[in-house]
């Protein structure tokens, strides 16, 4: 279900969460910022909803939320993705367990003073938390079916049905229609969280979660058939990281470096197309952050969300009032990374988008 009627998002609200995190970003081109994240309970479990939130003045605030996917308390939504498609459309898919489906809804005119979103649709089965590309041959959508195990309690995963692994769909017309065309089952893959990303000579590389940091398999047919996967090299904690094309034609990485944990959230560049990176802008070297995303917008800044302390193990033995549970963002230029620094007017790290406290 999702919600947007303003009396009926309140319960929503930053003073009703006990946690929050896992968050997503989009940047119109009028400049107007959407941010997605997950929360609802004491922890991950039944009752999850993810809420977006947006931002009128360039990140200074954000607002509560105005739309809200929850699907009641037997059953969650989580792992919430924004992405704003070549047409300018927002689009807003999340999870469902245990219904084991990812569901989106569309907003045509995001920059409206109104938001108006289309009905719900199903997009594949189980997750998709990762923005989606676009080739010449269409929009190539990372959706994921988890190994068994890993969701124990909470439904979801393998059914018996569906193949598990870190799929790729195809749409050929937009969004109308979807098709799986391929599939990476990594060794040692945890929750998967794959994204994808095209070189310059035409193939279609996966990056994969995995217990020893990112695996990568690689197409050479537009994602329908790929190699064995292997260890990327990139390292990382077991955890969300972010790669991507920008217009430079650079490629971004966001991941955790020189890392013990969760620390250490780092942006890099690559000249070579993946081969080597440089740059390591220190986004955030406290422990506990986690899951970036990233929005190149149409004003040159890089929009880079992700989460601090998100108290995802809530307790209520433990006190949590000195915990931030924050989801923040940085705002800053590729010439920021290079020189390791903030070096650009109007870049800023450690920006609020919404925060928790007591």
């Amino acid at each position: 279900m999702l919600i947007t009627k303003t009396e009926e998002l309140t319960g929503f609200y930053a003073e009703n969460r006990l946690w929050q995190g896992i968050p997503s970003v989009e940047v119109t081109a009028n400049g107007r910022i959407f941010a997605v994240f997950y929360s609802g309970g004491e922890t991950e479990c039944m009752g999850n909803f993810a809420a977006v939130v947006m931002s009128d003045d360039g990140g200074a605030t954000f607002s509560e939320p105005v739309a809200v996917a929850y699907m009641g308390e037997k059953s969650r939504a989580f792992d919430s993705c924004l992405w704003i498609d070549p047409r300018g459309r927002l689009w807003f898919v999340w999870a469902v367990m245990p219904e084991s489906r990812a569901e989106f809804a569309v907003c045509a005119q995001p920059d409206a003073e109104i938001l108006e979103w289309s009905g719900v649709r199903t997009l594949g089965h189980d997750i998709m938390l990762n923005k989606p590309i676009v080739t010449s041959e269409g929009w190539l959508f990372p959706v994921a079916v988890w190994k068994p195990g890993l969701t124990a309690g909470l439904g979801g995963g393998s059914d018996g049905l569906h193949e598990t692994g870190a799929h790729v769909y195809l749409s050929r017309d937009e969004g109308e229609t979807f098709e799986k065309i391929g599939t990476v089952d990594a060794p040692g893959r945890w929750y998967d969280e794959h994204m994808l990303l095209e070189k310059k000579n035409g193939d279609i590389e996966m990056y994969i979660r995995t217990a020893y940091g990112i695996g990568k398999a690689v197409s050479h047919d537009g994602g329908r058939t790929f190699e064995d996967a292997y260890d990327s090299g990139f390292g990382g904690p077991n955890s969300r990281f972010y790669i991507g094309r920008l217009r430079s034609g650079r490629i971004l990485l966001i991941n955790h470096y020189n890392f013990s944990g969760r620390n250490n959230l780092t942006a890099m560049l690559s000249d070579d197309d993946g081969a080597t990176f440089k740059g390591f802008l220190l986004l955030d070297g406290r422990g506990n952050v986690s899951y970036p995303d990233v929005k190149e917008a149409d004003d040159g800044f890089l929009y880079i969300i992700y989460d601090h302390e998100r108290g995802a193990r809530y307790s209520k033995d433990v006190d949590y009032s000195t915990y931030e549970k924050a989801i923040l963002m940085a705002k800053v230029t590729e010439a920021d990374i290079l020189a390791g620094q903030i070096v650009t007017e109007g870049s800023r790290l450690r920006m609020t988008v919404t925060k928790l406290g007591e």
